[in-house]
């Protein structure tokens, strides 16, 4: 029937705590300093609001096991994703291992914009064209032609194609020359089902988005 815990304000270094079975409606201010706890059960109490409750265990970086359940807070909509977006330390949560599913839905879920930039996964390669193929700029699409360098400046040809052209022309395809063409793809991986879905077919295929940039 414990319902205040003040009486661990001095307990710095306890790994453990059994707090089941009470009568518990808040903990805030009084479990924060448990910066070593690694088990901690809070089930079957009274503990009405998320966000404080989770906010108390923030600073438990070593949390691996927490017990929720059987609380009025285990009731709020995605209750155990919020949990695990905000306690990314713990493994068991209420009894059951934290899948990485589970935390890649948390992400997109509470983070939407990283979860785009985690899921985006991109990747270049470069890519051999002849300079008259088209690469996204019309003036890399000309036929190769001579390049009217100065005589007095051919020995600066390879300092970084700093050479002064009569024809500012020559100077744009000479930059196009020493370049290499890169290609970068970005695929959203969220839309590619795993090989478990594919094979129970619990998630329908949808059709793969790829986005594919070419620049020298």
């Amino acid at each position: 029937q414990i319902q205040d815990l003040t009486f661990l304000v001095k307990n710095y270094c306890l790994t453990e705590l059994y707090l089941n079975d009470n009568e518990l409606t808040d903990i805030s201010g009084a479990l924060k300093h448990l910066r070593a706890l690694q088990i901690l059960l809070l089930h079957n109490n009274q503990l009405k609001n998320l966000g404080k409750t989770v906010k108390e265990l923030k600073g438990m970086i070593s949390l691996q096991t927490l017990n929720l359940f059987h609380n009025p807070l285990a009731q709020d909509p995605d209750y155990r994703l919020y949990v695990i977006y905000f306690l990314p330390s713990v493994q068991l949560l209420d009894r059951k291992s934290v899948t990485q599913r589970e935390r890649e839905s948390a992400l997109h879920l509470y983070n939407c914009e990283r979860s785009c930039v985690v899921q985006s996964v991109a990747f270049g390669k470069r890519v051999n064209t002849p300079l008259g193929t088209t690469v996204g700029s019309s003036r890399c699409t000309q036929p190769a032609r001579r390049l009217m360098i100065p005589s007095d400046n051919a020995d600066l040809l390879c300092s970084f194609c700093r050479v002064p052209f009569e024809n500012p022309e020559d100077a744009v395809l000479l930059r196009a020359i020493t370049r290499s063409l890169m290609e970068f793809s970005s695929v959203d991986w969220n839309k590619v089902a795993t090989c478990q879905e594919r094979r129970l077919e619990s998630k329908a295929e949808q059709p793969h988005e790829k986005l594919t940039v070419q620049f020298r």
